[in-house]
């Protein structure tokens, strides 16, 4: 396996962190953030994230859509009749006179 050298900045104390860290473990401070590397890069990105909510919003979406219409439908036949009706009631006043 060919390998490359990575250099990165720090603090100080980030640094001596990282050292006591690698020590305690009993590894190379190298070794340490290969692995912290690795393990970084496997997560899952924030807009993955966003995309699996917005796929669980557009399922409950095409789940509740269909209602909606047919409320939206029964509420829409419902303002017709009573215009009929307003209308009728209205003629009517009106060939009273």
């Amino acid at each position: 396996m060919q390998t490359e050298r990575v250099t990165y900045l720090t603090s100080v104390e980030q640094k001596a962190a990282l050292e006591a860290f690698a020590k305690a473990r009993g590894e190379s401070v190298g070794n340490v953030v290969r692995d912290a590397t690795v393990r970084y890069m496997a997560q899952p990105l924030a807009n993955d994230d966003d995309e699996a909510a917005l796929q669980l919003l557009l399922t409950e979406l095409q789940a509740a859509v269909p209602a909606m219409r047919s409320s939206l439908e029964r509420s829409i036949e419902r303002i017709k009749r009573s215009n009929a009706e307003i209308d009728r009631k209205l003629a009517e006043m009106d060939a009273r006179r």
